[in-house]
């Protein structure tokens, strides 16, 4: 039997920081795992940026209220469910994912959390566990799982090399260079026809 693990963003919604830095004109806060593999560097530069622009998670939520599903993920991911069961494994955190996850039909999720300070101020994050994805991925698999794992970005290749098949989804040109040996979908319809194809074999 499978089980899919899945990222979040960039699979299913778009990012959430990406949509930040629009929102607030602050271009630093785009910076996102595409483009830097180390997640505590990434995360600590973000904070840092909030602490020096006074952002409250209270701001960082408004942006998040607005955001809606990549066009067709719902439909995808219905269709998943259907025939198989899913996790969406995130580096994303809980203060943030509520409302996206009610749009998306409350999916089962694994992801990390915030530390808020009375103010409202993000003070620091709190990761469930170091390597998440590829350990819940390993967990699966050790409950004799077959795992698919489907991710974007440098933090879900780790995931998708303890999977036994891995598809990148939507990744960008440095990833596919870096890392040939995982199939590439750029749509739902694609990525739909390689997963039934895994399923059947």
């Amino acid at each position: 039997m499978y089980i899919v693990c899945s990222d979040l963003e960039g699979v299913f919604i778009p990012e959430i920081w990406i949509n930040v830095a629009e929102k607030t004109g602050i271009p630093e806060l785009r910076l996102t795992t595409r483009d830097i593999s180390d997640y505590d560097v990434l995360m600590k530069k973000r904070l840092q940026i909030l602490r020096e622009n006074h952002l409250k998670l209270s701001d960082i939520q408004a942006v998040i209220d607005t955001m809606n599903p990549l066009e067709g993920a719902l439909e995808f991911l219905d269709w998943l469910r259907s025939i198989t069961q899913v996790i969406v494994v995130s580096d994303t955190f809980k203060e943030f994912a509520g409302p996206m996850m009610k749009k998306l039909g409350w999916p089962t999720l694994f992801c990390h959390s915030l530390t808020i300070d009375a103010s409202g101020m993000i003070t620091s994050y709190d990761l469930r566990q170091q390597q998440a994805k590829e350990k819940t991925t390993l967990a699966m698999k050790s409950l004799n799982y077959q795992i698919i794992a489907m991710g974007d970005s440098y933090n879900d290749i780790a995931m998708l090399k303890a999977a036994d098949r891995g598809l990148l989804f939507r990744p960008p040109e440095n990833v596919i260079r870096e890392f040939p040996e995982f199939p590439v979908t750029h749509d739902y319809n694609s990525l739909k026809e390689l997963i039934q194809a895994i399923i059947n074999e």
